[in-house]
């Protein structure tokens, strides 16, 4: 009878743990102990809490109570840590990494340098090796998309598809010759093949790229708006960012600002996403608003070309979409947008002579869910939460400049370097763990960029200009 009975307690065990085993929810990645910053609706933030992943989508954002309800295939322990959204860069030419540090602070440097020596130089080969050298810089710093202007985007996205990172890319038009488009319409037929090509990625989004209202006739700008409609992709430009494009423009238009300019021209829609967008007035930003534009706000850029600080403070009250950029790495020298958070915070304190002025909070929002928003992006990515992609980061705080952390927003905005990112992940997969780069060989990538540096100082000595 006793026998029977153990029997009988065993078979129930047996069962009980079977159950219990099946009622686990099997997941691909699962990150617990985290200072979890959600960003969604509510900024709802997890002082312990778990992400979820099952395939390239968040399953769930909790409070981690219920880790022991998850068998995962991978387990990271944060420990405390932040866990994040990825970062999004909304602006940036990423394969001129390979000019970076050439000209600095000389004045009108992009017609003086940058256009010459792109002339020289711009190459499948370099746009290839230039931006294998960003998304490296990029990934390292916590960025998970970004949206990119230049040519040869097919090379991009080659690089972008190996890496595995998430891009909006913009296959630039101008009215010059360049190197892959003896003019603007060679650059709109360049656009549409690679189009054709990457519409149908799952992690890139092909685009067109007018360089600006003033580089380009309003017909090209018109022409491009109706294409980017039939094709339902985005069109980012340079606006508002210069007094030489103001001056074009208004005499052009009879007077009018750049952003009117595009409004009038039937240019401005919510495929559009403008770079810079500093000279704005109240009109300006009204039609903005109106057209559901998303702006690209770059700051270091735009202090350190004494362009002007773009009112963005006035745009978030009128609800623009606004996202943080860094511009190309020939103009705010650094990629990932831990660089833009500390100056974008300052600056506009002191230009609105108000300390109050842009919390940390509002910063993030900027890199993240603000930034997706700028893209139209918002329903995919840019905040954790369950049914989204799986674009995560883990943000090291036991470093020494990150200890203590009473408030994570503000430990990220003053306190955070691009190094203290540990782990960024893109699409529910791994890219770097503790600092190294799963996807790609970053040391070869660094070894032929610092040949091809070579090249660029051959080709500046023997123009005869000296840059230093």
């Amino acid at each position: 009878m006793f026998k029977k009975t153990l029997i009988a307690v065993s078979l129930a065990a047996t069962t009980l743990a079977s159950t219990s085993a099946l009622a686990l929810e099997k997941v691909d990645l699962l990150i617990k102990n985290a200072t979890v910053l959600t960003m969604n609706e509510d900024r709802t933030v997890f002082e312990q809490g778990l992400v979820a992943v099952k395939g390239n989508k968040i399953v769930a954002v909790t409070n981690g109570k219920d880790v022991e309800d998850y068998q995962a295939k991978r387990t990271i322990d944060a420990d405390g840590d932040i866990v994040m959204p990825g970062l999004i860069n909304t602006h940036t030419h990423v394969s001129m990494t390979v000019f970076r540090s050439l000209a600095d602070d000389v004045p009108d440097r992009l017609h003086r340098y940058i256009f010459p020596l792109e002339k020289k130089l711009v190459s499948r080969n370099m746009v290839r090796i230039g931006a294998q050298l960003g998304n490296v810089e990029m990934v390292k710093g916590g960025v998970t998309t970004y949206a990119d202007m230049y040519y040869f985007e097919d090379e991009v996205a080659k690089t972008v598809d190996k890496i595995g990172m998430r891009a909006i890319l913009g296959e630039s038009v101008i009215k010059f010759p360049v190197a892959d488009a003896a003019n603007a319409e060679e650059g709109i037929q360049y656009g549409l093949n690679f189009i054709e090509e990457y519409k149908d990625h799952p992690r890139i989004t092909p685009a067109f790229a007018p360089h600006a209202p003033y580089t380009n006739t309003t017909e090209i700008l018109q022409k491009i708006t109706k294409l980017s409609l039939e094709h339902d992709v985005p069109v980012m430009i340079h606006l508002a960012e210069s007094d030489r494009e103001n001056e074009v423009i208004a005499e052009r238009s009879g007077g009018k600002s750049p952003v009117a300019y595009m409004a009038d021209i039937g240019a401005l829609t919510p495929n559009l996403i403008g770079a810079h967008v500093i000279n704005v007035d109240d009109n300006d930003i009204a039609l903005l608003k109106k057209h559901d534009v998303g702006v690209a706000h770059n700051m270091s850029a735009n202090i350190k070309s004494a362009k002007g600080v773009a009112p963005v403070i006035k745009m978030q009250e009128q609800g623009i979409r606004v996202g943080l950029g860094t511009d190309g790495p020939m103009s705010g020298n650094t990629l990932s947008t831990i660089d833009e958070f500390n100056q974008v915070a300052k600056v506009h304190k002191l230009v609105n002579h108000d300390r109050a002025a842009m919390p940390p909070l509002n910063v993030i929002e900027m890199a993240t869910i603000g930034a997706a928003r700028a893209l139209h992006m918002e329903d995919t990515i840019g905040s954790l939460e369950n049914g989204k992609l799986a674009d995560i980061i883990v943000i090291d705080t036991k470093a020494p400049n990150m200890v203590p952390v009473y408030n994570p927003y503000s430990a990220l905005v003053y306190s955070a370097y691009a190094t203290n990112v540990k782990h960024t992940i893109v699409d529910g997969k791994v890219l770097m763990e503790n600092r190294n780069m799963l996807t790609v060989d970053e040391t070869a990538i660094r070894k032929e960029a610092l040949e091809f540096a070579d090249k660029v100082r051959k080709t500046v000595v023997e123009s005869g200009e000296v840059v230093q």
